[in-house]
């Protein structure tokens, strides 16, 4: 049986435990402890008080260590003890990838084609929980595959992709962003990621465009290309992306399949994908606390 891994999601608590030790080691060095009726109290008046059983000597000690003990398991509870749940299904939707593949004549046609499938399938299988999306085209736009967390079959239909799964002639990318913008707004996600496969053809001022509004609305446009010109350069960078090349199947499986997941955990949803565990803590912290009002029976 292995344990999960444990993460602290608020680390700095825990510096509270020294101080809880120091306090710990004091309370045992006074052999009464907290409430010390020997140092307030007339020694005469003191035994009196013992003789008629209102005084319990060392029960201020007791509740001095029931009472760090449950500060402790509270310090602990605040510092986040979580554990992962990258699989969680309700949160699928928040990284999400959309593929746009150039499937025009010039890039499907064009010898360096399969290492074009092979990239992207390699980014398909890097998904890991992330759905994902595939928008083709060439002379227009289309949805080839709605978000869906089916991997293998959307591998598969990247691997059918040729010449003529668009009829309409030229090269369009800025209708296929725009498509890609609009799958990720309709499936709500918060941030996501859109690949393009491309030759580079038919990119200009109006894909910058599009690229704009897609790294406004927090998605980040990444371009596969086997020449890395300028123009792909420049698109790349204005969707706050990176380019891959042909050959950097492991750098494009590494986006994809971790730094989605990381860009969220670095803002404001690390509880999305970790299961905070304090809460239990604080109940466990209970029972010591339940000791600080005991009651002596007269």
């Amino acid at each position: 049986m292995t344990l999960p891994d444990l993460t602290l999601l608020r680390p700095l608590w825990l510096l509270l435990l020294p101080a809880l030790a120091v306090a710990a080691w004091m309370l045992r060095r006074r052999a009464v402890g907290i409430g010390d009726w020997a140092r307030a109290v007339d020694p005469a008046l003191l035994q009196a008080m013992r003789a008629l059983g209102r005084v319990s000597p060392g029960q201020g000690g007791m509740a001095g260590g029931a009472a760090l003990c449950a500060a402790a398991l509270i310090a602990v509870a605040l510092s986040g003890p979580a554990v992962e749940r990258r699989n969680a299904t309700a949160f699928r939707n928040l990284d999400g990838v959309v593929f746009v593949i150039d499937v025009s004549r010039s890039a499907a046609e064009d010898a360096r084609w399969p290492q074009v499938v092979t990239m992207g399938r390699f980014g398909i299988a890097a998904l890991g929980s992330r759905p994902a999306g595939l928008v083709v085209y060439a002379g227009d736009a289309y949805v080839a595959t709605d978000m869906t967390a089916d991997t293998a079959q959307l591998g598969q239909t990247v691997s059918l992709l040729g010449a003529e799964t668009v009829p309409d002639p030229g090269s369009r990318p800025e209708r296929a962003l725009a498509l890609a913008r609009q799958m990720l707004d309709e499936a709500d996600v918060l941030a996501g990621d859109v690949v393009m496969l491309t030759d580079g053809g038919g990119l200009g001022p109006a894909a910058l465009q599009e690229a704009a509004a897609m790294a406004g609305r927090g998605a980040r446009l990444s371009v596969v290309a086997p020449d890395a010109g300028p123009e792909v350069q420049t698109l790349a960078a204005t969707g706050g992306g990176r380019v891959f090349t042909l050959a950097d199947t492991d750098a494009l499986a590494g986006w994809i399949g971790g730094e989605g997941r990381d860009r969220l955990e670095l803002q404001d949803w690390p509880l999305l994908f970790w299961s905070d565990l304090g809460r239990w803590l604080l109940a466990l912290a209970l029972v010591p606390a339940f000791l600080l009002f005991r009651r002596t029976a007269r």
